[in-house]
């Protein structure tokens, strides 16, 4: 068994695919009209044929509540490996993406946190 897609809640889609593409390099894989929504899928340019990540409209009720809890509690929606989180983190800067926590090291493991402007925190790490 592997993970074949996983999520991430969006506020709005097409917002959600320029960030995810344009500032952190994903690709877009799948965008297939659903309605007023898209199916619409990203994934790493270094495993087109990895996991995709759905970037998946917040309109059920529950999901803004939830999504403001975990940002209030400083908890990323989903976490993303990187080679260098230092070096990420500079450039992901520079391009006005803002943080809600600097790098950070504990033992043999990076963090940062990011905004993704799409009302979710998200995490790059690096561990080794």
């Amino acid at each position: 068994m592997r993970i074949y897609v996983t999520s991430v809640f969006v506020d709005d889609q097409e917002k959600a695919l320029r960030f995810y593409t344009e500032a952190l390099g994903f690709v877009k894989k799948q965008d297939i009209p659903l309605g007023e929504a898209r199916w619409l899928t990203v994934v790493s340019p270094e495993a087109p044929e990895g996991t995709e990540l759905l970037l998946e409209p917040d309109g059920h009720p529950a999901v803004k509540p939830y999504k403001e809890a975990l940002v209030h509690d400083g908890i990323p929606a989903a976490s993303f490996a990187v080679d260098d989180v230092a070096a990420e983190y500079a450039r992901l800067s520079g391009l006005g993406v803002g943080f809600a926590q600097e790098p950070l090291t504990t033992g043999p493991v990076t963090t940062a946190v990011l905004d993704d402007t799409c009302g979710n925190l998200i995490q790059i790490v690096h561990t080794g």
